[in-house]
C-alpha cells in the first residue's frame, strides 16, 4: 500500500513534527508539507524519510496558515497513492481531494477553536481583534467543511477527543503518539532541570523562569524552538528580558544532544496552558526522570501524580517552586516508575495500532 502522510510543514521540529517523521518511517510512507529545513529534519535522525515539498509558506501568522490551508485544498495527489494519513490541523483541507484519509488529529485548529480567546487577548492588537474574529468566523466555516471529507478520525488523547467532539461534531479513536524508548537512557540526576518546549504564549516559560527566579539554588537549561514569525521573535526578546542568571535558553538541538540533557538532568518541568498530549514530558521518563506540570489537558493521560512526578493545579510560579523543591529532593526514587510509565508509549505500540487503522482501510 502507497501511503502519504500529509503535514504543514517541517521548517521547525515539535512533537506533530516527530510523530509525522516517525509515522512516515515505520509505514514506510511519503510526507507531503510545505516550508522543509532538511537539515533539522536529518539532525533529529530522519535522515531516511522522504519528503515532498509543495513549496514555502510565509513564517507569519495569519499569511502562514492560509496559505497552508490553500496549498492542500489545492492538493490532489490520489493517482500516487492508496491511502493518506492527515496528520496536521490545517493541512486538513487535504481530505477534499485525496482519499481514502484518516485524520491523525494533535489539535482542532487551537487559534481558532480552543484557544481562541488566549489568542485574541494575547497575541492579537486591540485594533485588529475585529477583523480577528472576521477571520475566526470564516476558518471555522472552512474547517468543518473540510473535515467533512475525512473518512476516519484518530486522535493523540483523550483531552483532543473531547475537542473534536464539542468543535466539529465528530466522535473518533485515540492512538497516543509514539515514544522512542529505546533512544532515550538514564545517566544520572544532575545538577540541572530541563524544560523542552517551542517558545511560543501558550507554552507559558516566563512562569519557569519566575519560578527559578526563586530558587537560586537551582538552575533550569531551557530547549527552546522557535519559528521565524514576528510575534515568536518578540515573545522571546520578553523572556531575554525576564531571564535570572540560572536558566539557559538553548534554541535548538539534535536528537544526541537532546537524549544526553534528558540523561543528565535532574527532573523535566514544563507549564503549557492545556496541553493536547505532550511527549516531552513521556521523553523524560523514558531517562528515568520525574515530570513537574499543570493538572491540565494531555498531561493528565501520561503523568501519574505522586509516581512519576507531580501536576499542579492552578499553575503559576509560587506553585511550581514549591513543587521543583519537593520533588528535587529524592529525584532519582522515580526513576523505575517512570521508566514502566513510558514504555506503554513506545513507538512499538503507536506503529501496531497504526498498522491495524490501515489494515482495516
Amino acid at each position: 500500500m502507497r501511503v502519504a502522510v500529509v503535514h504543514n510543514f517541517l521548517d521547525s521540529i515539535g512533537g506533530a513534527e516527530k510523530v509525522a517523521l516517525t509515522m512516515a518511517r515505520e509505514l514506510e510512507a511519503d510526507i507531503i508539507t510545505t516550508s522543509y529545513d532538511p537539515e533539522k529534519v536529518s539532525r533529529m535522525g530522519f535522515s531516511g524519510v522522504n519528503v515532498r515539498s509543495l513549496g514555502r509558506v510565509p513564517a507569519d501568522a495569519p499569511f502562514r496558515q492560509q496559505a497552508t490551508l490553500g496549498k492542500f485544498r489545492r492538493l490532489s495527489l490520489g493517482g500516487e497513492y492508496d491511502f493518506f494519513i492527515i496528520n496536521s490541523d490545517w493541512a486538513v483541507a487535504a481530505a477534499v481531494n485525496n482519499k481514502p484519509n484518516m485524520w491523525y488529529v494533535h489539535a482542532p485548529i487551537r487559534e481558532i477553536w480552543d484557544l481562541y480567546g488566549y489568542t485574541r487577548e494575547h497575541k492579537v492588537p486591540r485594533l485588529f481583534r475585529g477583523l480577528f474574529d472576521l477571520w475566526v468566523w470564516h476558518n471555522r466555516r472552512r474547517n468543518r467543511e473540510h473535515v467533512g471529507h475525512v473518512g476516519r478520525i484518530v486522535c493523540n488523547s483523550n483531552n483532543t477527543r473531547g475537542k473534536v467532539l464539542e468543535y466539529l461534531g465528530r466522535d473518533s479513536d485515540v492512538i497516543y503518539p509514539p515514544i522512542e524508548c529505546g533512544s532515550f537512557r538514564y545517566g544520572r540526576n544532575g545538577d540541572f532541570w530541563l524544560s523542552v518546549n517551542r517558545l511560543t504564549k501558550h507554552k507559558r516559560v516566563e512562569v519557569q523562569m519566575k519560578a527559578f527566579e526563586r530558587l537560586r539554588d537551582e538552575r533550569l537549561v531551557i530547549v527552546g524552538s522557535y519559528d521565524n514569525a514576528r510575534s515568536s521573535a518578540e515573545y522571546v526578546r520578553y523572556l531575554q528580558r525576564i531571564r535570572p542568571a540560572n536558566v539557559e535558553v538553548i534554541s535548538w538541538v539534535d536528537a544526541e544532544k537532546l537524549a544526553d540533557l534528558y540523561a543528565d538532568c535532574k527532573g523535566f518541568v514544563t507549564t503549557a496552558y492545556d496541553e493536547d498530549f505532550g511527549m516531552t514530558p513521556l521523553e523524560a521518563m523514558a531517562s528515568g526522570k520525574p515530570t513537574i506540570a499543570p493538572n491540565e489537558g494531555g498531561y493528565r493521560e501520561s503523568i501519574v501524580d505522586g509516581e512519576t512526578g507531580m501536576l499542579i493545579d492552578g499553575m503559576d510560579e509560587v506553585k511550581l517552586a514549591s513543587a521543583i523543591a519537593e520533588v528535587g529532593k529524592d529525584p532519582k526514587a522515580y526513576r523505575d516508575r517512570c521508566r514502566r510509565r513510558a514504555e506503554e508509549f513506545d513507538t512499538k505500540v503507536f506503529t501496531r495500532r497504526m498498522k491495524e487503522v490501515l489494515g482495516g482501510a
